[in-house]
C-alpha cells in the first residue's frame, strides 16, 4: 500500500497523486474584490490605487495598499500587461550557458533593465538552430517588449520574424543580421593585432592561432592574426586543436577556453607558461583570472554590451555599432604581472 501523499502509477501508466491534503481546504490567494470589501471600496478604485493612477486622494491610495498588504494581495502584473500592452520583460537568448562570455553580457542587461524597472527572462538554444528559433518564438508568445540575443547560431530568418513586431538587438557576429535589427559587435580585427603585437614584441616569431570555434568572430580573428603575421614577416600557421602546436613558442587562441585547454595541454607536457610558450586568449572571461598562470586575454566589453543592447531597445532605433576591445596583459605572457 502506497502511503498518504506517495505518487501511484494507474494501469494508463498516468502518474498520480493520493492523500494530499485530505479534508483539508487549501486557503485561495486573496483577490482586488477581497481587498475592496475589507478596504470598504470599490474594485475600481483598489486597481487605480494599485496601479497609481490617478483619481484616488494620497490618503484612500495610501488606506487601501495598507489593507492589500494586510491581506497579502499581490496584483497580476501579467494582467495588467495585456490592458497596458507592455509587458516591461526582456527576453535574452544565449547560445550557451556555459560559456562565460554570454553569461557576462547577461549581467549587463540585468543591471540596465533594473533601471528600467524591467524584469529579464533568459532562454538557452543549447547551440542548436532549429531550438534557437523555437526559443526566439516562444519569448515572443511571452509578450517581451524586446530580445536581445546573444548568439551567432540564431537563424536569420527567425529573427527576422521576430523584428516585425518586437525590437531585437544582436549581440556578436552572426553571419547575416536582417534588416531592421540592431546590432552590437566587438572589433576582433583589432583584437587580434593587439594579441600578435603584443607577442611579436615580446621576441616571439613562431606564433600559431588556435581557432577552436567555427563562429564568424573566430574567423576574423584568424584572418587578422594573418594580417598582422605577414606585415612583420612571420609565417602564419593556424591549427584546430591543441596537438597540432609543434614547436611554437607562442599560442593566440580564438577564446578564453580554447586557450585555458592549451594552458593545460602544456603543463601535461612539461612545458612552462611562459617560458616555454606564452599564451594569449580571447574575451577576458573569468576564465582568465582562475587558471595558473593567469591569462593574458583580449577584453570584450561583455558588460557594456548588455548594458547598450537595453538603452537601444529603449530608444526603438536601429543601431549597428563595432565596441573597440583592449589587451589585459598577465602572467601566461609576462612572467611577474597579475
Amino acid at each position: 500500500m502506497c502511503p498518504v501523499g506517495a505518487p501511484k502509477v494507474n494501469t494508463s501508466g498516468t502518474l498520480q497523486i493520493t492523500g494530499i491534503n485530505r479534508g483539508v481546504r487549501t486557503r485561495s490567494a486573496p483577490t482586488i474584490l477581497d481587498v475592496a470589501r475589507a478596504a470598504g471600496v470599490s474594485k475600481s478604485l483598489v486597481s487605480l490605487a494599485i496601479r497609481d493612477g490617478a483619481g484616488v486622494s494620497p490618503q484612500t491610495r495610501e488606506r487601501i495598499l495598507e489593507v492589500a498588504d494586510r491581506l497579502g494581495y499581490r496584483s497580476n502584473q501579467w494582467a495588467q500587461s495585456l490592458v497596458r500592452g507592455r509587458s516591461h520583460l526582456v527576453g535574452v537568448l544565449l547560445t550557451d550557458l556555459r560559456n562565460p562570455y554570454h553569461t557576462d553580457v547577461v549581467v549587463g542587461v540585468e543591471d540596465a533593465a533594473a533601471e528600467q524597472e524591467m524584469e529579464v527572462l533568459i532562454s538557452h538554444g543549447r547551440r542548436d538552430p532549429a531550438l534557437l528559433a523555437e526559443r526566439v518564438r516562444s519569448l515572443l508568445r511571452l509578450g517581451v517588449d524586446g530580445l536581445v540575443v546573444v548568439s551567432a547560431h540564431t537563424p536569420p530568418e527567425a529573427l527576422a520574424e521576430a523584428v516585425r513586431t518586437t525590437p531585437v538587438v544582436v549581440i556578436g557576429r552572426p553571419a547575416s543580421v536582417p534588416d531592421g535589427i540592431s546590432q552590437l559587435c566587438n572589433d576582433d580585427a583589432a583584437g587580434a593585432r593587439l594579441a600578435v603585437e603584443h607577442l611579436v614584441g615580446l621576441g616571439h616569431e613562431s606564433i600559431v592561432y588556435l581557432q577552436n570555434s567555427r563562429s564568424v568572430a573566430a574567423r576574423a580573428r584568424g584572418e587578422a592574426y594573418e594580417v598582422v603575421m605577414r606585415e612583420r614577416g612571420l609565417a602564419p600557421r593556424v591549427i584546430g586543436d591543441v596537438e597540432e602546436l609543434g614547436a611554437a613558442s607562442a599560442v593566440f587562441a580564438s577564446n578564453d577556453r580554447g586557450a585555458v585547454a592549451m594552458l593545460g595541454a602544456l603543463h601535461d607536457s612539461g612545458l612552462r607558461v611562459p617560458e616555454d610558450v606564452a599564451v594569449v586568449g580571447y574575451d577576458d572571461t573569468d576564465l582568465a583570472t582562475i587558471v595558473r598562470p593567469q591569462l593574458t586575454s583580449v577584453a570584450q566589453p561583455r558588460g557594456e554590451m548588455g548594458r547598450r543592447a537595453m538603452e537601444i531597445l529603449a530608444s526603438d532605433v536601429v543601431v549597428r555599432e563595432m565596441l573597440q576591445p583592449e589587451l589585459v596583459v598577465r602572467e601566461s605572457t609576462t612572467p611577474g604581472v597579475s
